[in-house]
């Protein structure tokens, strides 16, 4: 953060020296706002990096729009107001709206973009601001598919984890049922066993009637 507020002091710095010499209104007075960060997923080519700016007291000509690059150990002029690759960078103006389209873009292009806006024609110390600066982060193939690889592998793995939940619930399950079954197959087999032993008697008694029916006879 140090670093960012010495580089943006550079900058205003640079603002007084390429607007030197400009004069008129001292009330005018500009607020810049840039989001902070913009990823960018690896298959895309070209971005646009968003700049809003407000202006009170100014007179109504279009500002000049600046753009700088800060990298780890350095900072670049871009656009300022000409862009220095006008085939890589492009810089477009409507109302109070403006944005950096990079084209052609790599991972190398990952720093803080700053946004400046100054009227030239006004002295006034206000009339010249720059945002907090954007954050351009595009995200490489190879960490792209490493994203999809993890993703895959905590469905199968949440997968496993279902089926061994619900393993471990069906065996929990039959043997709280067990006993419950065993004591029903024991209930069967010995009325069974007491449907043979009252039939034995049945045909014991019919044979003993008989037998003693025809001894009286």
């Amino acid at each position: 953060m140090a670093s960012l507020n010495k580089l943006k002091n550079v900058i205003m710095l640079a603002f007084d020296w390429i607007l030197y010499g400009a004069g008129a209104t001292d009330t005018c007075k500009v607020t810049v706002t840039q989001p902070r960060l913009q990823e960018v997923d690896y298959s895309m080519h070209t971005v646009f990096l968003a700049c809003a700016f407000a202006a009170s007291g100014c007179s109504s000509s279009q500002p000049q729009v600046l753009w700088f690059r800060f990298l780890s150990n350095r900072h670049e002029d871009l656009c300022t107001p000409g862009c220095t690759d006008h085939q890589k960078y492009k810089v477009h103006l409507s109302e109070n709206n403006n944005s950096l389209q990079i084209n052609d873009l790599t991972v190398d292009d990952n720093a803080v973009y700053i946004c400046g806006i100054a009227f030239s024609d006004s002295s006034s110390p206000h009339s010249k601001q720059t945002g907090d600066g954007t954050v351009l982060m595009k995200i490489a193939e190879k960490q792209h598919s490493n994203g999809t690889v993890i993703f895959i592998f905590m469905i199968i793995t949440s997968s496993l984890l279902f089926l061994y939940s619900t393993t471990v619930f069906t065996f929990f399950v039959l043997y709280k049922l067990k006993p419950k079954l065993l004591k029903k197959s024991g209930n069967e087999d010995q009325r069974a066993e007491n449907c043979k032993i009252s039939n034995g008697r049945k045909i014991f008694q019919a044979i003993a009637q008989e037998l003693q029916r025809q001894r009286y006879a």
